[in-house]
């Protein structure tokens, strides 16, 4: 029996969740116009030689203030009867839309065949909390961001190239070189230009090379990877925006994993008023799904249900058995000084890993891959997260772009912008961005540096990459077929250049059931 698509598993239950929050949404809204009231650093560019915007926003306030204490008894009233009802909903929701044109089944013995996983962090939060990260507009961004990955899922063509405040049409170059397993990218090619900069001005000079070494599986890229299989999102938090996104998924991921989460008071610690930002949307169809929230989120993620998402797909077939993979998406704590927060994440997500997959394995499984993704708050180059560094997941899954604690691979970057300067001409267009990366100097300045553990600069650091937070580790395992996996393209990309402060990440795996010639 496939996936109930509705978390509720009565329709009566469903109407009475929607009714509530259709209440709760004028207070819901109120008050996130009051905190969208803080400006971007490009509103406050905007806003240079108009009417003071102090006086602007008092008189939005003023307005605004008297309506919410209005909305206020009946939103309260809406709380207190939605607040029970969390307790009959399933942590997730399921969107299943019928493709005309599925993947075509894996066949074990057979050809080798590649997999490819993006993940990314969105920040697409309700737009008054979105501008602590300096972003705004968050239904503009979600339409454009689910446009890009639609039209990388479908293999369309780019057009022209983006704004930070232009339309967005996006996508891969078909001609962009010779083929890497069944995405059409091109390897790192020495001599091209890169940036020099000096403020924020852009000078094309001869580059040895582009983002990584010749013969690095690493590629910087201002598009996504073409064809993915399998996309992870981080902190699509915001209702609508998640709806933007599936609109534009649909047709390419048959199956969406979203609205992620526990609400209220159920399954965790505290009161969850924003879910856990998790998405997945997956080409192959999913057999199981479970959701574990962290129990141990304080500060400012005491109020999400940030957590650990679990998923099976089978690929396809071997001689009746069947071939399966493990998707892990999760987002961990965000306070710099919390170590031992994440630590304790890590360990239970592990261990919830392993549980989901030993309850929802069969006897003869043919396991392809098994990935673990997200956007963990740690990096391998601050000495402020040494604690996590050495955490055991690093024994139990492998992570592309690391060779131990506090050395990463030489072609490996960080991927956490430095969000004051995210409106920066350098990197205000996903090729700006990419050119600016090329370089040290441009990652110097325009990426998040090295922290202590009480999240202030590390001076110790003379010289990094920037943080690199976001993740995709992937572990073997032995099957009843043997397979041979090997990392074929681990991609940084740009494409959501001012859209978000985070640069996703892309791996592409090539699974063989023999060594290759």
């Amino acid at each position: 029996m496939g996936l109930r698509e509705s978390p509720y598993s009565s329709c009566v239950l469903g109407a009475m969740d929607s009714v509530l929050r259709h209440i709760l949404f004028p207070s819901y809204w109120l008050v996130n116009q009051l905190l969208a009231l803080q400006q971007t650093t490009q509103e406050k560019q905007e806003h240079q030689h108009g009417l003071p915007y102090a006086l602007e926003a008092a008189g939005k306030g003023v307005v605004l203030v008297p309506l919410l204490l209005l909305s206020a008894p009946f939103s309260l009233l809406a709380f207190l009867l939605w607040l029970p009802l969390q307790a009959a909903r399933r942590p997730f929701a399921y969107q299943h839309t019928p493709n005309q044109a599925p993947p075509e089944p894996w066949v074990l013995p057979g050809p080798a065949k590649t997999f490819s996983v993006v993940s990314g962090n969105l920040c697409l939060l309700p737009v008054g909390l979105a501008k602590f990260s300096n972003l705004s507009r968050t239904q503009w961004r979600a339409k454009h961001i689910g446009h890009a990955l639609a039209r990388a899922a479908s293999g369309s063509p780019p057009s022209h190239e983006p704004g930070p405040r232009g339309d967005f049409q996006i996508g891969f170059s078909p001609s962009a070189g010779r083929k890497y397993g069944s995405m059409e990218a091109s390897p790192p090619r020495s001599g091209q230009g890169s940036p020099q900069l000096s403020g924020d001005v852009m000078l094309e000079v001869p580059l040895e090379e582009e983002g990584a070494a010749a013969g690095s599986p690493a590629e910087i890229t201002a598009h996504f990877p073409p064809y993915a299989d399998v996309v992870c999102l981080q902190e699509v938090f915001d209702r609508q925006a998640s709806g933007q996104v599936r609109h534009f998924l649909a047709p390419c991921y048959e199956h969406i994993i979203y609205d992620v989460g526990t609400l209220g008071v159920v399954g965790c610690s505290a009161l969850k008023l924003l879910n856990s930002g998790l998405f997945l949307a997956s080409r192959y169809p999913v057999l199981a799904v479970q959701y574990h929230c962290y129990p141990n989120g304080t500060g400012e993620d005491a109020f999400s249900a940030k957590g650990l998402l679990c998923v099976q797909v089978q690929l396809g077939a071997s001689q009746g058995q069947r071939i399966v993979g493990y998707l892990n998406c999760t987002h961990m704590h965000a306070p710099e000084a919390d170590n031992q927060v994440r630590c304790d994440q890590l360990t239970l997500s592990l261990l919830w890993a392993q549980q989901f997959q030993d309850a929802n394995a069969q006897p003869g499984d043919i396991v392809a891959f098994n990935i673990y993704c997200g956007d963990l708050n740690f990096d391998n180059c601050s000495t402020g997260d040494a604690l996590e560094q050495v955490h055991e997941i690093f024994n139990v899954y492998t992570d592309p772009c690391r060779i131990g604690p506090r050395k990463d691979k030489p072609w490996a970057i960080g991927t956490l912008m430095n969000y004051l300067k995210i409106y920066s001409k350098a990197v205000s267009t996903p090729k700006r961005m990419q050119r600016t990366l090329t370089e040290p100097k441009g990652r110097r300045k325009y990426l998040a540096g090295p922290i202590t553990k009480d999240g202030t600069p590390d001076p110790s650091v003379t010289s990094s990459e920037g943080r690199r937070i976001d993740y995709i580790l992937y572990r073997e395992h032995l099957n009843p077929l043997e397979l041979k996996t090997a990392v074929e393209k681990f991609f940084f990309i740009t494409r959501l250049a001012t859209f978000s402060d985070h640069l996703p990440v892309g791996l592409q795996l090539r699974l063989t059931t023999q060594p290759e010639v």
